[in-house]
């Protein structure tokens, strides 16, 4: 695949980058460009913003900005504070990054886990959206994670906030198996007919979290922080290449190296194979 984006060429004569990736058989999700640089401070203080927002997603923009002012000694008023977690997708009355907003139109349904033992893997899959920081902004990361074994079934990064990266990580999984559930947000990325239409014709039945009820999604939120704080904030990739690399290189460690307490301190892959089983 690297070797066809490669092949690429921004500035063709007659072939859209779109166009391009169609006739070289690649996802939509890999018509990268390069982002527009922002302003040097307000990156800065984005980066600053990320990290305290990952230790602590239930701050809103009055938290964030008194955390600002007193602990990183920043001149900065929450008017300003908002309008960058906003630029970043987080919302100040989510206990989450609200990277995907719903569509009036588009279905909703039910959740469906309340209450529910998830005892196997291909049970219940779930999936969601973060975003990855880059020197000149930030670009976004969607996975589809199997619960019972922490299993990463698939991943895919892009720079906007299309449904198309979504698409390709929910093809990506379903080539691996069939879960009886799946859990989404109610974001338009995931309310859609096109992905909606994916999961049913599958066989599996579709659930969506209430509200800003993150507790709904927690496994994949738990990822999340474990992605920033042992891959992104460690590495600080300078282009979407680089990011991509080392995602890839993280959570093939995630999945077969990383041992978890939740599982028995036994790997992702090895509880999703079948290769060991938990103790009731």
């Amino acid at each position: 695949m690297d070797e066809k984006r490669g092949l690429i060429l921004p500035s063709h004569p007659r072939l859209s980058i779109v166009r391009q990736c169609d006739l070289l058989g690649l996802p939509r999700s890999s018509r990268y460009y390069e982002a527009v640089p922002e302003r040097v401070e307000d990156l800065r203080v984005k980066r600053l913003i990320d990290e305290q927002y990952t230790k602590r997603p239930f701050y809103g923009v009055r938290r964030m900005t008194e955390w600002l002012r007193r602990d990183e000694k920043e001149l900065i008023n929450h008017k300003r504070v908002g309008r960058l977690m906003r630029e970043m997708g987080l919302v100040a009355i989510y206990p989450k990054p609200r990277l995907s907003v719903g569509v009036a139109e588009h279905r909703k349904y039910p959740y469906l886990l309340r209450g529910v033992t998830v005892d196997r893997p291909n049970q219940v899959w779930a999936t969601d959206i973060t975003y990855i920081r880059l020197p000149q902004g930030f670009i976004y990361l969607a996975a589809v994670m199997d619960w019972f074994s922490r299993y990463v079934l698939s991943w895919e990064l892009s720079v906007t906030m299309d449904a198309g990266f979504c698409m390709d990580a929910l093809n990506a999984a379903l080539r691996r198996g069939t879960p009886d559930i799946f859990n989404t947000d109610q974001g338009s990325q995931f309310t859609s007919d096109e992905f909606t239409g994916r999961v049913l014709s599958s066989g599996a039945k579709v659930s969506m979290d209430g509200r800003g009820r993150v507790f709904d999604n927690i496994f994949v939120e738990r990822l999340w922080r474990s992605v920033k704080y042992e891959e992104v904030f460690l590495h600080d990739y300078t282009g979407v290449p680089e990011a991509r690399e080392g995602l890839g290189h993280y959570f093939k460690f995630y999945n077969e190296e990383r041992r978890h307490a939740s599982l028995g301190h036994e790997t992702p892959a090895d509880v999703y194979h079948g290769l060991v089983r938990l103790a009731a």
